[in-house]
């Protein structure tokens, strides 16, 4: 299905048109059909920023119960199973973020960044071995899974299998529609694991985040197995898919706009300013889903109670009402990031924010250290085929060692 045609827009999230490039179907989304129905994927979808950060505030007529994912089999009741608190309104929303929050602390984030950095020059160091790499076999899918699992306690013989696992749950085939077989048995052998993990922590605690969520307490009240396992869920697709292609964006167009590109490589204190234009240039996390709780009257347009309504994300962060320019990768823009969508806002903002950001910081730090310029072969690179999540799952370049 075409993305845009001449006389009406359509947008179809699955459409690998949509993946290859959505922005210009945003953009006509924004300025045609602010509030877009698509009656044969069930949705309807919210492109302006305005709208979006409305959305993403209010989560009473935004409910997150349902989960947030456009995948028939991500989607209902129980979506919480998997994406743990990203499917919960309160109460349960909030118990649930209070005893994470126990174990998954500010402080612990913050006494990671040597192990983090040392992840990060250890991957560095076996990438720039060689002139030619792969940037995201070589180094932006490992370094995030690394840090992940170096939480969680998951050993390192095991992480290429998490990994692998991690991939197949994003993975879309054309003209697939919900989580396909592959994606399904990876799920099971994801759950599986994580069960096993859990048993042996809770016999044998351990100095790693598993550990931390079993004893996580609130008045009186602790994290269930399943409840920890959909939190470890949470954070090997959340924490590790979207950062390894929030890398591969940076990278990607830091090349595609050498002047820009070239600025941290020449002034380190600029990568900084690299993270927060590609957060708002091509953020990972293009859209989240919510059930309208109510009718919504928006634009002239009523959304019925009971249906699903898509914040795009990566259409809000290119919106010319807010920001000048959108649609240029500038480093030196001083539009203020406290507008970006990227990591929701509200009652769901991204409790990993602060970790995506230091893995971001660190990964960059340490690859700028080593690398002084570099060139990316466009025609070889391969994008994800995901429905939320986009990026590249192959990223030749070539580098030039300092």
């Amino acid at each position: 299905m075409s993305s845009v045609t001449a006389d009406r827009v359509v947008f179809d999230p699955y459409d690998y048109a949509i993946h290859d490039d959505p922005y210009p179907t945003y953009a006509r989304l924004r300025s045609e059909a602010p509030v877009f129905h698509n009656p044969d994927v069930w949705f309807w979808a919210l492109s302006r920023h305005a709208d979006v950060m409305a959305a993403l505030k209010d989560s009473e007529t935004y409910s997150s119960a349902n989960g947030v994912s456009l995948d028939p089999a991500a989607w209902g009741p129980n979506a919480h199973r998997t994406m743990s608190f990203l499917g919960m309104d309160p109460p349960r929303h909030g118990r649930m973020r209070r005893l994470v929050a126990r174990g998954f602390t500010p402080r612990r984030v913050t006494e990671l960044e040597p192990k983090i950095r040392s992840i990060a020059a250890r991957w560095a160091d076996r990438a720039v071995e060689s002139d030619t790499i792969d940037f995201i076999d070589d180094f932006a899918g490992k370094f995030p899974m690394d840090v992940i699992s170096e939480m969680m306690g998951v050993p390192e013989a095991d992480r290429a299998q998490i990994r692998a696992w991690s991939d197949l749950l994003v993975h879309r085939e054309p003209d697939t529609r919900d989580v396909p077989r592959s994606g399904m048995d990876a799920a099971l052998h994801l759950a599986g694991y994580y069960a096993d993990m859990i048993a042996e922590r809770r016999r044998a605690r351990t100095d790693d985040l598993t550990s931390a969520l079993i004893d996580a307490e609130v008045d009186g009240d602790t994290l269930t197995d399943d409840e920890i396992t959909g939190f470890l869920f949470l954070l090997v697709v959340a924490g590790n898919e979207t950062t390894t292609k929030l890398l591969g964006n940076a990278w990607f167009w830091g090349w595609k706009f050498p002047d820009e590109g070239r600025k941290p490589f020449e002034d380190r204190t600029r990568i900084g300013d690299w993270i927060d234009e590609t957060l708002r240039f091509d953020t990972s996390s293009q859209m989240l889903a919510r059930t309208a709780t109510r009718d919504v009257e928006l634009h002239g347009v009523t959304i019925p109670a009971g249906e699903r309504v898509l914040l795009l994300l990566g259409s809000a962060n290119r919106d010319a009402a807010t920001w000048d320019r959108p649609d240029t990768y500038d480093l030196d823009r001083t539009d203020t990031a406290q507008d970006l969508s990227s990591f929701g806002f509200g009652r769901h903002y991204c409790m990993g924010h602060a970790l995506a950001v230091l893995e971001m910081r660190v990964a960059m730090e340490v690859l700028v250290d080593r690398i002084a310029s570099y060139d990316v072969d466009e025609t070889a690179s391969e994008r994800v085929h995901s429905v939320n999540v986009r990026g590249f799952a192959h990223l030749p370049t070539t580098i030039t060692r300092r």
